[in-house]
């Protein structure tokens, strides 16, 4: 026989299956390259994963443990790890896509293919 309650059973389905928050990003485009700038504090290179699939970039930012001491009396920040899925458009050189996190931002590069920038065509006579 099963003895927990409805709201006993919700807590263990959410410790098993675990809980993402989306990070808040911004997206702009240079000539060259575009750069996704991702907001994940509490998060640094060693709980950083990108993963690229095909044309999906996944970008899960683990979060380190609290590290205050004695016992939280009052606590709003959620410990919340992120996650977030792009789909990239086939003008990015996978193969070139490079990242960097500093103080929880992480900043994403995504550089365009040669064949789709611009370039001056010379006129002959």
């Amino acid at each position: 026989m099963n003895t927990l309650t409805p709201v006993e059973k919700n807590r263990e389905v959410a410790k098993a299956e675990p809980c993402y928050a989306a990070p808040d990003v911004d997206v702009f485009e240079t000539k060259d390259e575009y750069v996704l700038e991702a907001d994940m504090p509490g998060v640094n290179k060693a709980g950083l994963e990108i993963l690229l699939e095909g044309n999906e970039l996944t970008l899960t930012g683990r979060r380190q443990p609290a590290s205050g001491e004695g016992t939280f009396l009052h606590h709003e920040t959620a410990r919340h790890d992120f996650r977030r899925t792009f789909v990239l458009d086939p003008v990015i050189d996978a193969a070139r896509i490079s990242a960097q996190i500093e103080q929880g931002e992480l900043r994403v590069r995504l550089p365009k293919a040669e064949m789709v920038k611009s370039r001056r065509v010379a006129v002959t006579d």
